[in-house]
């Protein structure tokens, strides 16, 4: 079976390879709910939350992505995201200034 961009594993993980800190903060939404899982993307620098969801009903399934930010790296309020593509969710995080480099949260967290 293909990796799926919509299996919470695989999505920290393709993050995770690119040197991203990735929380996973809840995956148990319900049977009625879009919603499959979210996470936090360098928490405690950026920390922006990225919540997966897959409308089954769709006769266009693809995983649509919700991005929030809090308003604090120029990301629309409610700003959401239709694709199949690891790259296009990387490329989105970088152009607002996400930064792949983990290195900064790790030596904060080391530091406290």
């Amino acid at each position: 079976m293909k990796n799926k961009i919509s299996t919470l594993g695989y999505f920290m993980k393709r993050l995770k390879d690119n040197k991203f800190v990735v929380w996973k903060i809840f995956d148990a939404y319900s049977m009625a709910d879009w919603r499959k899982w979210t996470v936090l993307v360098n928490p405690g620098y950026q920390s922006i939350y990225i919540t997966c969801c897959v409308d089954n009903q769709s006769l266009k399934p693809d995983p649509i992505f919700s991005f929030d930010d809090g308003g604090a790296w120029g990301m629309k309020k409610n700003e959401r995201l239709q694709t199949k593509s690891m790259e296009i969710i990387i490329n989105k995080l970088v152009e607002h200034g996400v930064t792949p480099d983990s290195t900064y949260y790790t030596e904060r967290e080391n530091d406290g």
